[in-house]
């Protein structure tokens, strides 16, 4: 687990459960001086942390705000790869642009990048993502699986089906349906978006960066006037908030599990979960692709995870790429 050291001592007082830890031993652990841990200490409380000095015991953490920093994900992290290194931000133009720098670099396979707020999110065809700060989910996790190029827009719906697992194990009230790529709903209306990038050579996977966004504890009210009958987010469809950190780790876990089961396994067992989920598949639908409008019923995908439509004609039609809307 790789943390900055405000972060390894953020974890280290959430693990105390609300118990004093004295500044002179977190000073000897980390191997600095009690002025360094005050200080860090004081940036926890600028971002929104409560503590509390207790006379010759130490400091108590009384609450923690709604943030996704490292250490809070890592209390309830279950992977082995995927957020063994999580690179969190307050505010970024978009951390699928950040994901590209890491990469460069020579980023782990499983890195997060992770942020409050994104000023320039975007989805799918460069559309523009509205990424409220605080409230939403906004991360890329970068993955180097071993699979051919060919293969990696599969892991758009890797990811799907992750993420409406993870709703459904923490939020088994709620019934998240996918339509047709990359698109998670909740009654109908959008709460997820998924973006999967590729850096590859001629053969090789360099890396997959798979870009989510995902509506938390936005009101109803917090998204543009012309959102408000087509976007929702996980808070409104329960009534409450809900823990933004546990459920990251959460969807970690699944795409880890999911994403290993894949490569091992192949389409067929991820195939099965995403047609189980899936809100297009037995609908009639209009696909707009960059060369034509195709109506018809939606009747599966196949093993490449390309959606097959059946045209009033009887032909069956497969489309790669395109927009879908539901009739």
């Amino acid at each position: 687990m790789t943390f900055s050291m405000k972060d390894e001592l953020l974890a280290r007082l959430l693990r105390a459960g609300g118990e004093p830890i004295s500044g002179q031993q977190l000073a000897n652990d980390f191997g600095v001086s009690r002025t360094a841990i005050w200080k860090h200490i004081q940036v926890l409380q600028e971002e929104g942390y409560i503590l509390e000095t207790v006379k010759k015991k130490g400091y108590v953490l009384k609450s923690a705000p709604d943030r996704m920093d490292a250490a809070r994900i890592q209390t309830h992290l279950e992977t082995e790869r995927i957020g063994q290194v999580i690179h969190h931000f307050g505010s970024v133009d978009s951390t699928q642009i950040l994901a590209h720098g890491f990469v460069r670099d020579g980023a782990a396979d499983g890195t997060v990048v992770i942020a409050e707020e994104q000023t320039a999110g975007r989805g799918r065809m460069l559309r523009p993502w509205e990424s409220t700060a605080g409230k939403g989910v906004w991360m890329t996790v970068i993955l180097k699986p071993d699979i051919p190029p060919h293969q990696a827009p599969q892991f758009t719906l890797v990811a799907a089906v992750s993420i409406v697992n993870a709703m459904k194990a923490l939020y088994p009230e709620l019934e998240p349906e996918i339509k047709w790529p990359n698109d998670i709903l909740l009654n109908g209306r959008k709460c997820t978006g998924i973006l999967t990038e590729m850096v590859a050579e001629a053969d090789r996977i360099q890396a997959l960066l798979i870009g989510i966004g995902i509506n938390v504890n936005q009101k109803i009210e917090d998204f543009p006037q012309e959102l408000h009958t087509i976007a929702t987010s996980i808070s409104a469809e329960l009534g409450r908030e809900v823990d933004r950190a546990e459920f990251v780790a959460k969807v970690l876990y699944y795409l880890e599990s999911y994403g290993d089961q894949y490569v091992k396994n192949g389409f067929s067992p991820i195939k099965a979960l995403w047609e189980k989920a899936s809100a297009t598949i037995g609908r009639h639908v209009r696909a707009t692709t960059l060369r034509e409008v195709i109506e018809g019923v939606a009747v599966g995908i196949t093993e490449a995870g390309v959606l097959e439509i059946k045209t009033a004609s009887g032909e069956v039609k497969g489309v790669y790429s395109a927009d879908i809307e539901l009739c």
